[in-house]
């Protein structure tokens, strides 16, 4: 696969928003590199819940029940969560305070066990997500395929990056900019597109110093003016 320049494509953002608006968008979510956050496992468990309940759903109104969340599933501590009988999904189902998805309830449940055990294995959740490779977020987010629950492709990579890993996110525009460049063909679903994708990933971060977060976004923005998540 050869690539152009991001340098080019980094005009073709500037293009449609200015230099200094590029700058400005970019610095709008954060000058600073990623830093992976250093929390508990709870949090990691309510930060995931999070993403599997807003998945499909408005992000706005999860946030806004989320102090409901909190007090219906126990702070999410993953040794209480993970032991939930029926009797508790039962009465999370009927908790107004929260939206009484059996399915999502059930996933809170399973990615507990996740959480406990990859706490046992690695030390904690973040050491896990610390040592993982930051050019594999692929391999990463088939492992969250694999082993969570309810936690898909594009649930994976907002818990990731609004947690601090490094991800890129393949939003419709990142999506359209890809296939412009050629690095796939259409919305990337296979392993072998999504290798593709890792690889280009890889060598525009290689190529500029860049984390692929912003990489991802001069992305989104070289396709045209756009609100889309990036």
């Amino acid at each position: 696969m050869s690539l152009r320049k991001f340098s080019e494509i980094v005009k073709l953002a500037e293009k449609h928003h200015g230099k200094a608006g590029l700058k400005k968008r970019l610095a709008e979510h954060g000058d600073k590199p990623p830093t992976l956050s250093k929390q508990k496992d709870d949090r990691w468990l309510a930060s995931m819940s999070q993403a599997v309940f807003s998945a499909g759903f408005s992000w706005d109104v999860i946030a806004k029940k989320w102090p409901g969340f909190e007090e219906a599933f126990d702070r999410f501590d993953p040794h209480k969560v993970a032991f939930y009988a029926d009797r508790d999904i039962a009465r999370l189902l009927k908790d107004t305070r929260i939206v009484r998805n059996g399915a999502k309830i059930q996933a809170t449940i399973n990615n507990a066990q996740f959480v406990i055990d990859t706490a046992k294995e690695h030390g904690s959740f973040s050491k896990f997500l610390k040592a993982w490779p930051a050019d594999d977020q692929v391999g990463l987010m088939e492992h969250f395929k694999a082993h969570a629950s309810h936690l898909g492709p594009s649930a994976t990579m907002y818990f990731l990056r609004f947690n601090g890993w490094d991800s890129f996110i393949l939003s419709p525009d990142v999506t359209k900019a890809l296939i412009r460049e050629k690095v796939v063909a259409k919305a990337p679903t296979s392993k072998s597109d999504m290798k593709a994708v890792q690889v280009a990933f890889n060598a525009w971060t290689a190529e500029t110093g860049l984390p692929q977060r912003d990489v991802s976004r001069i992305l989104s923005y070289s396709v045209g003016p756009s609100n889309q998540p990036h």
